[in-house]
């Protein structure tokens, strides 16, 4: 039975560790509450790990979009196409992927990316408190993001998309090729058209943030176990402990947000949630021969180049497999070509190569919002490539729903029980 709102602070778990999990962790320990985090990996050593770094409040725009049916075959038995999906998967995915083409249609589009935005619109409020107080603030970059195509049919193909974000507020500058290399000199020629955005931030260092993030949680006297959770003791009217590979954790509230791995955790709490991993690929350059002025994404090669303290990363792919299922870095190396391919003179002596899963739902927004069956349960998962963006507010948010407090954005798009 899903109980009512405790405001009095008390014994909370977060399962997960990622920008999300110690996001939460820190917004309940502000609340009073004494929090320990459960990870395996620690903080930040999974899909926070290697992202594109930005903080896309542009990024209101939903992946299933119009055209989506025609283009997924071909994209699936195209070998340089950035989505990918091992056959074997099949038959866990195609439930997915129906419900993904369904979200394609026009007034599921408007909603959805009106949910994104209603959060991406607040992320800074979410983020702004934690980096005060971790002194974290230096490893935001302010200098914009840079959106090319390389055609003006592509270009013109990417309208409806640029006005979705344009209606919700989403301030942008049309560029020519050549306008567009006098922000980024460093731009192959092919560049025929752009849009920047100018002010978007992105993180120097995502790893950084969220282990910076977790000391100073850990500072304030939160614990941080690394253990692997497994289930939940139950008691007479919802979970009472956290069951992990290390032994018995006892508390009063729980969060799940272990990303793709918390659709196991919610299905033993009697939520199904249709999450799958879509396992990113990145390269760093770390000796790149140039410097970015601006973050950059590729609308014809598929990737984002974001200039960080370790290098260039360049992010892409799209790969849905077991999130346990071994890394294919062909296709980090494929990301690699295609960076080379719109930065002509990045060299590429010295690399390093990933692979992470984000956990992603059909509809393109994530789940943050109590369990159907059990009040003392918070899930905040699901947050596909926006979760980097949305860490801050989704932590604002939970402790909210724990406390009872009125939420800052109507929560119903996000709820556990919409599938």
């Amino acid at each position: 039975m899903n109980a009512a709102a405790n405001p009095v602070p008390g014994e909370a778990i977060v399962i997960g560790a990622g920008i999300v999990g110690v996001s939460c962790a820190l917004y309940l320990q502000r609340d009073g509450h004494r929090v320990t985090l459960i990870d395996p990996k620690g903080p930040g050593n999974g899909a926070s790990f290697g992202n594109a770094g930005n903080l896309g409040w542009a990024s209101c725009v939903p992946a299933a979009m119009p055209g989506v049916l025609k283009k997924v075959p071909q994209m699936l038995f195209d070998a340089n196409a950035p989505l990918k999906l091992h056959w074997g998967h099949v038959p866990a995915a195609a439930g997915w992927f129906a419900r993904f083409i369904a979200n394609a249609r026009p007034s599921r589009i408007e909603a959805i990316a009106d949910a994104r935005q209603a959060l991406l619109a607040r992320l800074h409020d979410g983020y702004r408190p934690l980096l005060e107080e971790a002194g974290a603030e230096d490893l935001l970059d302010y200098s914009g993001l840079l959106m090319t195509w390389e055609s003006e049919e592509a270009f013109a193909g990417a309208r409806y998309a640029l006005e979705l974000r344009r209606r919700r507020g989403v301030p942008m500058d049309e560029l020519d090729g050549n306008e567009a290399r006098q922000i980024e000199p460093a731009l192959t020629p092919a560049v025929k058209r752009a849009v920047h955005f100018p002010r978007l931030a992105h993180v120097v260092n995502p790893l950084r943030l969220t282990e910076a993030l977790a000391r100073h949680f850990e500072r304030r006297g939160g614990r941080i176990l690394r253990e692997a959770a497994r289930g939940f003791e139950m008691g007479a009217s919802g979970p009472v402990a956290v069951t992990t590979d290390a032994g018995r954790r006892p508390a009063d509230r729980f969060v799940v947000a272990a990303g793709v791995w918390s659709k196991q955790l919610a299905r033993q709490l009697g939520t199904r949630t249709p999450i799958e991993a879509e396992r990113g690929y990145h390269t760093v350059f770390a000796d790149p021969g140039i410097g970015l002025r601006a973050a950059l994404m590729s609308a014809d090669r598929y990737i984002a180049v974001t200039q960080m303290e370790t290098g260039i990363r360049a992010t892409g792919v799209a790969e849905f497999a077991d999130p346990e299922r071994p890394a294919d870095m062909r296709y980090a190396e494929m990301v690699q070509r295609r960076a080379q391919g719109l930065l002509p003179g990045l060299k590429d002596g010295r690399r390093t190569q990933w692979m992470g899963p984000r956990p992603s739902h059909p509809d393109s927004l994530p789940v943050i919002g109590r369990s159907p069956r059990f009040g003392n349960v918070v899930f905040a998962y699901g947050h596909d490539h926006i979760g980097l963006a949305l860490g801050g507010i989704t932590g604002r948010l939970v402790a909210d729903i724990v406390a009872g407090r009125p939420a800052i954005v109507d929560l119903t798009p996000y709820r556990p029980d919409r599938f």
